[in-house]
């Protein structure tokens, strides 16, 4: 079976076959995957501008699924796969109007696939099937949040952040050190030139469950308000002391300590919460999906880590850890085998739980 996936959650339109293998350890293939960024057009503003993203993924979708067909040699796709949430609602049913045009046209199924569905599939479809139980962590600019795998296909929320992902959080620094959007890549770029140690930031570790969560144990979930606005003082302090204007850039060793100290405790808080939910509920395997799965650091901790332990660690390739629909066709074929289809009143939900 052949699912062509789209994915229009955000700022990147995307489109992807991927096909059964017939193994079961290593369940499907990807024929082909093209994705195209909006990262150019809202960098102008130092973020995704909503009504920009959807016109965008109006001007793209046809050529990025054209050429997805194209790539994957034409090949007869079976049903088609989509994005349902969450996400930008006008972004999301930009893809959701065009897959449910295309199943209908086609004569195929249409499949709703949940965004962070996508990104754990993701995990399956770079390394094959993760030993379960698992826990999984996916951290990108909007989650940053922990999932148990029991069995294949079914996800249990465990912890997420009470306040700013991880990458939110990220760009937020980028922007007050003068470093443009996105602030994953050029933070992750100049931390390796720094000294970790220089900056000592602080590690925020809730004790208390959330009023608005209760029923989650308060110590898995993560919070980086407290460590932004820790930043924003040492900034502030620094301009202060070296008779800078209040958006004057700091000299470039402090701004690579700066970036080197802050990912530091990230990328620390992040892998002490995933490895510590393994051992509550005795993880046969971990996973970290998501575009901030992408940072060098986190990565190479992670394996190290992992290693340390004997549990295997699971991270996407770089091509697979930012949004695509390569994770949303796997996601979708495994929804198709569970049973899941779509109705064409199918409809947009930008807060969709998982």
């Amino acid at each position: 079976m052949i699912v062509l996936g789209i994915e229009t959650s955000c700022d990147e339109t995307a489109a992807a076959l991927v096909e059964e293998t017939g193994d079961a350890a290593v369940p499907w293939r990807l024929r082909s995957s093209v994705v195209a960024s909006q990262v150019a057009i809202h960098r102008e503003w130092g973020g995704v501008v909503p009504e920009l993203s959807a016109r965008q993924h109006i001007r793209d979708i046809c050529g990025v699924v054209e050429r997805t067909l194209l790539d994957g040699g034409n090949a007869r796709y079976d049903a088609v796969a989509v994005t349902q949430g969450p996400g930008l609602v006008g972004s999301l049913l930009v893809g959701l109007a065009f897959a449910k045009s295309l199943a209908w046209a086609s004569n195929v199924p249409l499949i709703p696939v949940h965004h962070l569905a996508g990104h754990i599939e993701s995990l399956v479809l770079d390394n094959g099937e993760m030993s379960l139980p698992a826990v999984v962590l996916i951290v990108s600019g909007g989650h940053t949040s922990l999932y148990l795998v029991r069995t294949a296909g079914s996800f249990e929320l465990i912890g997420r952040t009470r306040d700013d992902a991880a990458g939110e959080a990220y760009d937020k620094v980028a922007k007050l050190l003068g470093l443009g959007y996105p602030g994953g890549p050029v933070i992750d770029r100049l931390a390796g030139e720094g000294n970790d140690r220089a900056v000592s930031f602080p590690k925020t570790r809730l004790t208390h469950a959330d009023r608005n969560a209760p029923e989650l144990p308060g110590r898995r979930d993560f919070s980086f308000s407290g460590l932004k606005t820790s930043v924003l003082r040492y900034v502030t302090t620094r301009r202060e002391a070296l008779g800078l204007g209040d958006t004057s850039p700091l000299p470039d060793r402090e701004i690579r300590d700066i970036c080197a100290s802050f990912q530091r405790v990230v990328v620390e808080t992040l892998l002490d919460r995933l490895f510590e939910a393994a051992r509550s509920y005795g993880a046969r395997s971990v996973g970290i999906a998501g575009g901030v799965s992408a940072n060098s650091r986190l990565r190479a901790e992670a394996r190290a880590r992992g290693e340390a332990r004997e549990l295997p660690v699971f991270i996407p390739s770089l091509a697979l850890a930012t949004d695509n629909a390569a994770m949303i066709g796997a996601a979708g074929l495994r929804a198709f085998r569970a049973g899941t289809t779509a109705g064409w009143d199918l409809n947009a939900v930008a807060a969709l739980r998982l």
